[in-house]
């Protein structure tokens, strides 16, 4: 399975999710060696959402991430195109109100969220430019953007360890932890076709949202990028 074939078949890609849904979590835990729960919790106080506020949590998957706003108090609203993965949400979490939809197409009013966070689910969209106008769109003035994605490690030796580790070892381990191997060997090859942290910057930019700043995560694996609608 190709990730041009897969662009071209959006279907195709929220079928492959819905495959690897019931040990999405613990597969991810082994892959990243741990760190996502690092990269979660950094994303969280990035959002810095308040009691009473209601953010938008995209590619939310099996809500994992917005089961932690929800037990701060926080209005949050699942969002993601895999009805399978929030199947296994729902079962977990019946209290949080997943909702299915497009990120380039959200099912959404204008203006109806304090803040809009996307982890990992970027890379997946098939026009990345129109769906962070439709982040910017759902967003009040003044309201939050916090895209958490895998980005370029900054130091070559530790890049091309990394690199490595994406072509090579990856499919390996998760031929052990997933019975679809396929939708991790397409995990490897978005991430590394993916634009790096400059460029995606830009790209918000162009999209129409201001104050674009980002950091990196372990190394640059990750980078966290934070941005603000205009007022």
């Amino acid at each position: 399975m190709s990730r041009a074939s897969l662009e071209k078949n959006p279907r195709e890609v929220a079928g492959m999710f819905d495959g690897v849904a019931r040990r999405y979590d613990l597969t991810n835990d082994v892959l990243s060696l741990g760190q996502d729960r690092i990269w979660r919790v950094a994303t969280r106080k990035a959002v810095v959402a308040r009691p009473g506020e209601r953010v938008l949590d995209l590619a939310a998957g099996t809500g994992t991430s917005s089961e932690e706003y929800a037990d701060a108090g926080i209005d949050v609203v699942p969002c993601d195109f895999s009805t399978g993965m929030m199947g296994v949400g729902k079962r977990r979490r019946p209290d949080l109100p997943f909702i299915a939809g497009d990120a380039t197409a959200l099912p959404f009013a204008d203006e109806t969220f304090d803040a809009v966070t996307i982890s990992f689910g970027l890379r997946n969209v098939a026009d990345t430019d129109r769906a962070l106008r439709e982040m910017l769109r759902v967003t009040r003035p003044g309201g939050r953007l916090v895209v958490c994605e895998f980005s370029r490690p900054t130091w070559a030796p530790f890049r091309a360890l990394y690199e490595f580790y994406l072509g090579q070892a990856l499919p390996r381990m998760a031929s052990v932890v997933s019975s679809n191997t396929d939708a991790y060997t397409y995990l490897a090859e978005t991430i590394m076709t993916w634009p790096d942290q400059v460029e995606l910057a830009r790209t918000v930019q162009r999209a129409g949202w201001r104050k674009v700043a980002y950091r990196n995560l372990s190394g640059g694996i990750v980078a966290l990028h934070r941005a603000v609608r205009p007022a």
